[in-house]
């Protein structure tokens, strides 16, 4: 697994410093000190079919002469009637629980995109496959693709992950583990018009006892000079899990995202 590892690690750093071959230099404004989005998404049924969802997100980016500073807070709650005939009540049980935080802090090198980067995150999940899932990775980043629509940061580093493993089906049970890990990361944005925007993030995190590979793809319209409607899949994969366990989950959304 360790041979695995390094062999990533590898191909991500040249591909990563052979980078200045896909790049077409621009002279671009120089973005505003704070970058800050807000989005929510909820939906709630009554009658036939019995259900409440909340989904949102905060993302904060600072720019500084020589840092790139990011934060990200998300949630995710719902509520669903059981579906069984057995069921004495019609009262909702909660289904999902997910919450993530993250950090980044990058160092911004000689040159519009290089950097050198620390990265922290949180993840706590009440009914996946892992409890709590935390990494910290250190590495380096740059642009391999800037065109006047299409974008494509990359980044890789070495770092260490703590994970709480859920092992029984009552999720009461946990095996707690940790070890090194490479963690390889790419995002995409795609301005098809004035008025729309594609986005794809792709990360992976290869560890010793686990990977971990998380994707959000979603396309964005503009309403207003600071209000969107963001369409989007998120897809959460971990390798290893127990028997009873799904190594996948995936959400669909749809939410309202208010940038100042």
């Amino acid at each position: 697994m360790k041979g695995c590892v390094a062999g990533v690690a590898g191909v991500a750093v040249a591909a990563l410093m052979g980078s200045s071959v896909f790049v077409i230099a621009e002279e671009a404004e120089a973005p505003p000190e704070w970058e800050v989005s807000a989005e929510l998404g909820a939906l709630n049924t009554t009658g036939n079919t019995e259900t409440m969802s909340l989904n949102g997100k905060i993302d904060v980016t600072q720019n500084l002469e020589h840092w790139r500073n990011n934060f990200i807070a998300s949630a995710l709650y719902k509520e669903d009637v059981p579906d069984d005939d057995d069921s004495a009540t019609d009262e909702r049980e909660k289904t999902a629980e997910k919450y993530f935080v993250s950090a980044k802090s990058a160092y911004l090198l000689m040159g519009e995109h290089g950097n050198l980067f620390g990265y922290l995150s949180h993840t706590h999940d009440e009914f996946g496959s892992y409890r709590k899932y935390s990494t910290a990775a250190i590495g380096y980043g740059n642009r391999l693709i800037h065109t006047d629509s299409v974008t494509l940061d990359a980044e890789v580093g070495p770092g260490h992950y703590w994970g709480d493993k859920v092992v029984d089906e009552d999720n009461n049970i946990i095996v707690k583990e940790d070890g090194f890990m490479v963690r390889v990361a790419g995002d995409l944005k795609w301005v098809i018009s004035e008025n729309a925007t594609f986005t794809q993030e792709l990360s992976g995190e290869f560890g010793d006892e686990n990977t971990r590979y998380q994707s959000d793809t979603a396309i964005s319209t503009k309403i207003n000079g600071s209000l969107q409607m963001k369409a989007g899949y998120t897809v959460s994969h971990d390798t290893e899990v127990a028997d009873d366990k799904e190594k996948t989950d995936t959400t669909t959304y749809i939410n309202l995202v208010y940038s100042f």
